[in-house]
Formats: structure tokens, C-alpha cells, sequence
């Protein structure tokens, strides 16, 4: 049975966007600074067209937040703060995953968070997950499967899933069924394919094989495919055959060749350009055009200062003609491995 609530494509309409104040020194080594300013960029773009919620730790990091808001002229009437203390910024990953019912009644599917299988310092985002869920909606459902015999939590982050409100998902193999920190092994295609459409009403899953070099989720498919409209996908490509994500993204486009949707639609693939590899202290960063943000009235799109960065915005500015598109320097920020789209979280309206 097909659950009551539906995940909305990311188009549809917002009460708000949920950010999380930047604290952790750590993803951004020498760069704290200039990351809070690409959070307040987002927030003033963000705050004419929706509510901004904004999770900080404390009565203090209020302070500071609210003054450099208001400094680049933030209506403060538009934000909501959220106290409650974090590991990370990225709230796409441990917020929950926002659903409604046939009235645009608001539900939350709140999936354990793990820190991605790799960190250990996790706890407090999951903790603020759940805290938000059990406020801003009417219902909340916490997945579970059994495994060894006893019941255990559905571990899964937002950015490893994008939706077209239609039923169709996409995500990847190697983040969930089949790499070395896949979230649910025990789980299979088969049940975690049952998951999404219990809690997301989702009847068709397109399973891409691999993520983009630099992604330490292990396979996140918010960095290389998106839906952008019902059958319609921006898949990045990489024309540089000495490049590994030549390989992965070819194997990709293969992949989506030919599939059709939940609706039996025929798939429009949108090739997206990448940028030149971004590369600090000999680490590959996962720099993506792909990890844009869609919200009401505006799509924010990362930038690093490359070459194909015009590109990527004049294609999706044909995508989205009704929206403005603008551009986010994100060079310093791609320093915690993750851009816009990791930074944020939809709430329907």
C-alpha cells in the first residue's frame, strides 16, 4: 500500500528553509569567517521569498547570527531561531525528511543519522532532527527493519535521495545497497525500495551505480543528479576522460538511458558541466554545479570562480525561467565537502 504522505518535488511550494549556524572549525580549516557569510548570503536571498529557520547552539550564537543578518539588511521578522546545539551544519542530512498528506497537512519521516557511517560525532545532530520533527509536525514516523532478529532504525540523509513529487526517486547504489558504509545492507533493493514508498509514496526508484570523487557520504546522489522538473534530470558530465568522474558519470548517463518514471514517462537527461577539480591540501572537494538549492522564486546555484560557472548558470536559468538563479560562492564552503543543497532543508507549505 502506497502511503497517505507524499515527499514534494523540491519545486514545490516552501513554509521555509532550515539552516544551521556554522560553528564546527573543522570543516573549514582557516576559513570559519568567510563560511558565515556564505550562510547569511543564502539567508538574504532565502528571507523576501520564504521563512528562514535558523538552528544555532545557544543564546549566543543568536547574538552573533542575528548581527550579521541584520548587517546585510535580513528582515529578522523573517527568521525563526532554533536553539538547539549541533555537530554540523549540513541539515539536509539530519533533519527530517518532510512529507503531506492530501491537505498539505505537514509530516515528518525522521531517519536515524549516523554521521554518514564515518564520523562519530553525531549525537547531537540527531538529536535536533528529532527535536524539529516532533515541533513543526502533525505526525512523525521513525522507519524501522529488523535485522539480527531485533528492530533497527532505517539509516538514510537527504542528500542521498531527490524526489519529483510524482513518485520517482533517485539515489545510488553504493550510498545505500552495495558500498562499504551502505546505510542499510540487511535492508536490500527489495526493502528499501518498500521504505520509500510506505513513507515517501514513492513507486519507482532509479538506482545510479556510484557518487562523484570527493564525496565523503559515500555515493550522495544530490551532487551529480537532479530532477528539475516531472521527467526531467540534470545529470553533471565530465568530458575529461582522465578525470574518474568521466567513468562514473558516463556509467550514470547508461544507466538512465531509456528508464522511464513512475508515470511510464521517457526520461529528458540534461548534461551539466563540472567544474574544474577543486583541490585543498591534496584532497579532492566534492565541487558540483548540482548541489543547487530550489526555493521559492530562486534557485541558488554554488560557483567557484571557474570557467564553467557561467555555463551552469545560463543552463539553469533555461530549466527554471520562472525563478531567479543566482549564483553562490561556494570555493570555501566545499572545504566541509558538501555546498547549498547540504546546507539547507525544505519545510512545504
Amino acid at each position: 500500500m502506497i502511503g497517505a504522505y507524499r515527499m514534494p518535488a523540491e519545486w514545490e511550494r516552501h513554509a521555509a528553509t532550515w539552516l544551521a549556524w556554522p560553528h564546527n572549525e573543522t570543516d573549514w580549516p582557516g576559513k570559519g569567517l568567510m563560511v558565515e557569510w556564505v550562510f547569511v548570503e543564502m539567508a538574504r536571498l532565502l528571507h523576501r521569498r520564504e521563512r528562514v529557520r535558523l538552528i544555532v547552539a545557544d543564546a549566543a550564537e543568536r547574538k552573533v547570527a542575528r548581527q550579521k543578518l541584520a548587517r546585510e539588511g535580513v528582515d529578522l521578522g523573517q527568521v525563526d531561531f532554533h536553539v538547539a546545539p549541533t555537530d554540523r551544519s549540513w541539515t539536509r542530512d539530519f533533519l527530517p525528511s518532510f512529507v503531506v498528506g492530501r491537505r498539505r497537512n505537514l509530516a515528518a519521516v525522521k531517519w536515524q543519522f549516523n554521521g554518514w557511517a564515518r564520523y562519530p560525532d553525531w549525537k547531537r545532530d540527531d538529536q535536533a532532527g528529532d527535536d524539529i520533527a516532533e515541533l513543526y509536525a502533525e505526525r512523525v514516523t521513525r522507519p524501522t527493519h529488523r535485522r539480527h532478529g531485533k528492530a533497527a532504525r532505517v539509516v538514510l540523509e537527504g542528500g542521498a535521495i531527490d524526489v519529483d513529487g510524482e513518485g520517482t526517486l533517485l539515489a545510488t547504489e553504493q550510498c545505500l545497497l552495495t558500498g562499504p558504509r551502505a546505510r542499510n545492507r540487511a535492508l536490500g533493493r527489495e526493502g528499501t525500495e518498500r521504505v520509500f514508498r510506505d513513507e515517501l509514496a514513492v513507486t519507482q526508484v532509479l538506482w545510479l551505480p556510484d557518487g562523484i570523487e570527493g564525496d565523503d557520504t559515500s555515493g550522495h546522489i544530490d551532487d551529480f543528479a537532479r530532477f528539475v522538473a516531472p521527467g526531467r534530470i540534470v545529470l553533471c558530465q565530465e568530458k575529461n576522460r582522465r578525470d574518474p568522474n568521466h567513468r562514473i558519470l558516463a556509467r550514470a548517463a547508461e544507466r538512465l538511458r531509456g528508464a522511464t518514471d513512475a508515470k511510464n514517462r521517457r526520461l529528458e537527461i540534461v548534461p551539466l558541466p563540472m567544474p574544474e577539480p577543486v583541490v585543498f591540501a591534496g584532497q579532492r572537494l566534492p565541487a558540483s554545479y548540482a548541489n543547487f538549492y530550489i526555493a521559492n522564486g530562486v534557485v541558488l546555484v554554488p560557483t567557484f570562480n571557474d570557467p564553467n560557472d557561467l555555463t551552469a548558470l545560463g543552463l539553469l536559468r533555461e530549466l527554471f525561467p520562472k525563478r531567479d538563479v543566482v549564483g553562490v560562492y561556494c570555493r570555501d564552503l566545499v572545504l566541509g565537502l558538501g555546498t547549498l543543497h547540504c546546507s539547507t532543508q525544505q519545510e512545504p507549505g
